[in-house]
């Protein structure tokens, strides 16, 4: 638990340091990151057609899912979500440009780069700002106020893994907020609208366009489709909840953050996020965001370069007397099952121990 805070002029310094990683990079931006991705995507496509064409051969169906699965995992994580990021529009590449990029899932671009790209990125972990703060359905904070509802915190958990894009989709329609009328039904009428035209295009896609294609093989096509969205919607969901949730990872209140200098900013993202230790496989299957603590300080960078950074982030986190928060993902993955169980119960009162840890700013640092 991390109780370190910096001064405002600290909090100017720690700012500039990490100003200067960000420029620094973008300034060598250029072939090396632009084959990179380029052949990422070649990679997704050859999967996604092998993954078609094995459906034809039944004994093939676990491979068809596989190679199907990593298809939509890196469509998903390392393509979509980064090039929605406005990571390679330098590249002036129509095809991997932020404002016309549409990923393989129920979420229309549109919404997610609002609801991801401006309000997560933006205010990420203020209480009553970051909607991504249980995405409205959990209680992931001891400041979230406790009622029976977060008792089924663990089955909603359960649930949102299984159907993550489709909660990912639902998401911007802010339900919660509708429960508690401060958002009503005819605002959301244009929303509503493009959420439910790119369900039915895909839809369409998986569950009868490409199982019709196969003939009597439909239901095993059918099956197999629904396998690798389920496969892709698990791992997608336990890389974000990695890198948001687990214990040590920081929440801020509005007051907090009022007028906030750039160094804020980006102490709150430094401290808001945790990393995950592993292979460079699994960094690539996770679209870069097991380094989730350098893509909140830089999310318009390639994510191919936050291996590279990484290591003088921390070793400047560890100058300012900083938490980096890292583990490999099965630690991470238990820490934040534990967090999720522990916050569907009732705080105990004489608990004054917290699973997320608050800072506050503008004090001497301390031990």
């Amino acid at each position: 638990m991390n109780s370190t805070t910096l001064t405002d002029d600290q909090l100017d310094e720690f700012g500039k340091e990490m100003d200067a990683i960000r420029q620094r990079v973008m300034s060598e931006l250029g072939e090396e990151d632009a084959t990179y991705i380029r052949n990422v995507v070649k990679a997704q496509r050859a999967f996604e057609v092998a993954g078609r064409a094995l459906f034809y051969l039944p004994p093939a169906w676990p491979l068809a899912v596989a190679s199907l699965s990593i298809s939509k995992i890196l469509d998903n994580m390392e393509i979509g979500h980064n090039v929605m990021h406005g990571q390679y529009d330098w590249m002036g590449d129509p095809g991997l440009n932020s404002r016309m990029y549409e990923w393989d899932t129920m979420a229309p671009s549109e919404n997610w780069k609002y609801g991801h790209n401006y309000i997560h990125h933006t205010y990420t972990n203020i209480l009553g700002k970051d909607r991504d703060i249980g995405y409205g359905i959990l209680r992931m904070d001891e400041d979230q106020e406790w009622h029976p509802y977060y008792l089924g915190n663990p089955v909603y958990a359960f649930l949102l893994m299984v159907f993550f894009e489709w909660g990912v989709a639902l998401h911007d329609l802010e339900v919660e907020n509708m429960v508690k009328g401060k958002r009503t039904w005819e605002e959301n009428k244009a929303l509503r609208a493009g959420i439910l035209r790119k369900i039915k295009r895909q839809t369409l896609k998986d569950y009868v366009l490409f199982p019709a294609l196969t003939g009597p093989l439909f239901p095993l096509t059918l099956a197999g489709n629904a396998t690798a969205n389920l496969v892709r919607n698990i791992w997608t969901f336990n890389i974000i909840f990695c890198g948001h949730f687990p214990a040590g990872v920081a929440t801020f209140s509005e007051e907090e953050c009022e007028n906030e200098s750039r160094g804020h900013w980006y102490y709150r993202q430094l401290l808001g996020s945790a990393n995950i230790s592993g292979s460079k496989l699994m960094h690539l299957l996770s679209g870069n965001l097991s380094h989730q603590i350098e893509h909140h300080l830089f999310p318009d960078l390639p994510a191919r370069r936050y291996p590279q950074i990484a290591e003088e982030v921390r070793e400047i986190c560890q100058r300012y007397g900083l938490q980096y928060n890292t583990g490999p993902l099965h630690k991470q993955l238990g820490s934040v099952a534990k967090k999720i169980f522990k916050m569907a119960l009732p705080p105990k009162k004489a608990d004054t121990a917290s699973t997320q840890t608050k800072v506050s700013v503008g004090d001497p640092v301390a031990a």
